[in-house]
């Protein structure tokens, strides 16, 4: 499954500057308009493609909680560890694993926070977590997950490339390359951050790596400038940009003509979308064309920036057909240094906004008939660990290591079965106790349920065929409609 697009042994310096992810190709994905030539149509690579049979979701919001939330405080009740409070970690547990910040044996640390059963599923939500608990019959939980990285880049990494090293393409790019993209005036792979700080692998969560730069994520804002480097330059107006567009389209029809390189037709389609984008952007993330309820629903602040304004931002891309929409918010990485990473007030704090603006998206989704056709995904890199941080032992404020071994996710719409719980941690919550679920397997999972078989949808480069899940990977058909 592969375009005829110009092999990856040609690219110059040149190419490299003109397609690298602050440059215009990198911000306007390819795509014509019906009206443009056949010819035109031939190398557009984000125009909407048949999927490998008929799949259950039409679009994916990925919720990303950077830095990993304390999941054992949120959603894996552990009634034993908290029985086990403050005594020395079991031997077995500890034996020939390295944790990021602890050495020694660690304390036990059971939640802070209150528990309750909630819904006809009976799934358990902290008292952190108010609105989600309202929602626990919408939601799918994996309670076991577990990851091959235990630092934050690397497990990012391995979150969205499929790999724990640089280089490889992001799931939302693979996403984009499988079936393009039904958003005529707007990118099909689109990034939102908040919190003031990129994720710890920074814009290789979303990057396009050996695949085509048409389908790397962009990243738009919901203050100042929607996607930097499109707007005109002083002095230009629109009908002036339009000229100069048009001239360079002659110049590079020439080039076509002589040269026959497709990526030439390509830049003429990119140029093409980032003049759309320029009246097309800054309408979509307008939040205060919204009606004020929905506005007060997700907590949102028309003007400013913030996880509640991405939250109604990415409901209101998927709506105007935008593939993959990937949300992330920094400030999830308990350690307990301080107030603010405490697994008890600091946690309910960070929770607070959050809990109200994910409740909000999934409500707005099921409430317009889009939930069903929708794919959200909620979670972090890894999890947090069963004992007390080794820096904030001593410390007043409670805090958890990074923990690969075991952590939850939530899924809700998009082909999912709802009011599900799949797999689960021991009692201590160190590690799987059954049905393990591997990040390859999500990996496989979201693929599956957008109609894609991970198994072939693949990329040559370097000599080999290669795909988002590597060579592992099984599709989690328990939790799928």
């Amino acid at each position: 499954m592969q375009p005829d697009l110009t092999p990856s042994m040609n690219i110059t310096r040149r190419h490299f500057l003109r397609n690298c992810q602050v440059g215009l190709g990198g911000l306007a994905l390819a795509m014509l308009d019906g009206n443009k030539s056949q010819a035109a149509d031939e190398v557009n690579p984000l125009a909407p493609k048949p999927s490998h049979f008929p799949g259950k979701a039409k679009n994916v919001i990925y919720l990303h909680m950077a830095g990993s939330p304390p999941h054992l405080d949120l959603f894996d009740y552990k009634p034993e560890l908290v029985r086990r409070n403050g005594q020395n970690c079991p031997d077995e547990f500890l034996r020939g694993r390295r944790f990021a910040f602890t050495s020694g044996v660690p304390k036990l640390l059971g939640t802070p926070q209150r528990f309750r059963q909630h819904g006809q599923s009976g799934a358990w939500v902290s008292e952190a977590l108010p609105q989600l608990a309202g929602l626990a019959d919408d939601l799918t939980f994996i309670k076991s997950m577990h990851s091959e990285q235990f630092n934050h880049a690397p497990a990012e990494l391995l979150l969205f490339t499929g790999s724990g090293q640089f280089g490889r393409p992001s799931m939302g790019s693979w996403v984009t390359y499988g079936l393009g993209s039904e958003s005529q005036n707007l990118p099909g792979f689109i990034v939102l951050v908040s919190s003031g700080t990129f994720p710890s692998a920074g814009q290789s969560d979303w990057n396009s790596g050996f695949l085509p730069s048409v389908y790397q994520g962009v990243q738009c804002r919901s203050q100042g400038d929607p996607v930097l480097y499109v707007s005109n330059p002083r002095g230009m107006d629109r009908s002036m940009r339009r000229l100069s567009l048009d001239a360079l389209r002659d110049l590079n029809e020439i080039q076509a003509s002589e040269l026959g390189n497709p990526e030439t037709r390509t830049r003429i389609a990119q140029y093409e979308l980032a003049f759309r984008m320029q009246a097309a952007v800054p309408e979509v993330m307008d939040i205060g064309r919204e009606p004020q309820n929905i506005i007060d629903m997700y907590g949102a602040t028309p003007g400013g920036a913030g996880f509640a304004n991405n939250c109604l931002l990415a409901r209101r891309l998927v709506e105007q057909g935008v593939r993959f929409v990937q949300l992330h918010d920094w400030g999830w990485d308990f350690h307990g240094t301080g107030p603010s990473e405490s697994i008890t007030d600091g946690l309910r704090t960070k929770c607070r906004g959050m809990d109200k603006a994910v409740a909000a998206l999934l409500r707005d989704l099921k409430g317009r008939g889009m939930l069903d056709e929708t794919l959200v995904i909620w979670g972090g890199e890894f999890g947090r660990s069963p004992f007390r941080e080794g820096r904030t032992a001593a410390s007043a404020n409670l805090g958890r290591d990074h923990h690969p071994f075991s952590f939850t996710i939530f899924l809700a719409g998009g082909g999912i079965k709802p009011g599900v719980t799949y797999g689960s941690s021991d009692e201590l919550g160190f590690d799987v106790g059954d049905n393990p679920v591997p990040v390859y397997d999500l990996q496989a999972t979201v693929l599956h349920l957008l109609g894609m078989d991970h198994l072939r949808l693949t990329y040559r480069y370097q000599g080999r065929d290669f795909r988002l899940t590597d060579v592992h990977g099984n599709v989690v058909r328990e939790i799928v409609a």
